[in-house]
């Protein structure tokens, strides 16, 4: 079954592909550091879910025709970031991570005219809604560990790197998200309003069925 890619969709998702395919022995680290081995299993499941976005992904440019792209700028910036010490701190980065894919996946979901590019955002799409209260629910009992006063604090700074990255893949993937039905302003607003439920989740204010 073959796949008709636009040609800034097929860039937008060469984009994406590369990132779904990072390095995570760092973040495994951290996981075992903080010793919780059930938390720690359930982590490696996540990033096999993750490198299973990254293999379907390049199954759908395959089937259109393309082939993966090496890197991106863009993934070379986020794994340095994720150098910074600490699980929290790498838990709140892949948030950002998370929380920008759900609005793109549901783009390509329903904004493209080809089934099979659909069909294959709407897996991907599926996990990452189970992902993010996963992420969720650890990020809860990390930020209670700190005074109250650190905490909206600590999360409003993750609400600025979440628009950060949402300006950025805006400006990256603008042609395609276009194509798709959405413009630059409604993507970013989207994933700006989708943090709020986030926030609530992890403060311990609002649970985890409402964040999608």
């Amino acid at each position: 079954m073959g796949a008709s890619l636009p040609p800034a969709v097929r860039a937008s998702i060469q984009r994406f592909q590369a990132g779904e395919d990072g390095d995570s022995s760092a973040l495994f680290d951290k996981a075992d550091e903080a010793g919780d081995p059930e938390y720690a299993a359930a982590l490696r499941l996540f990033v096999a879910e993750e490198k299973n976005h990254a293999r379907l992904l390049a199954l759908l440019l395959d089937a259109g025709g393309a082939t993966k792209q090496a890197g991106h700028w863009s993934d070379t910036a986020f794994a340095r970031l994720r150098r910074v010490p600490g699980l929290r701190t790498e838990l709140l980065l892949l948030m950002v991570a998370e929380v920008v894919a759900l609005r793109y996946y549901r783009a390509l979901r329903d904004g493209s005219d080809d089934p099979l590019t659909s069909e294959v955002a709407g897996r991907i799409l599926a996990d990452e809604e189970r992902h993010v209260p996963f992420h969720c629910a650890r990020l809860r009992a990390s930020v209670a560990e700190l005074p109250r006063a650190a905490r909206r604090p600590l999360l409003a700074g993750w609400q600025v790197m979440l628009l950060g990255a949402a300006l950025v893949v805006a400006a990256d993937h603008g042609r395609a998200l276009r194509g798709l039905g959405v413009g630059r302003g409604r993507f970013v607003a989207d994933v700006l309003r989708s943090s709020g439920p986030v926030i609530a989740a992890i403060l311990g204010s609002a649970g985890f069925e409402g964040i999608l």
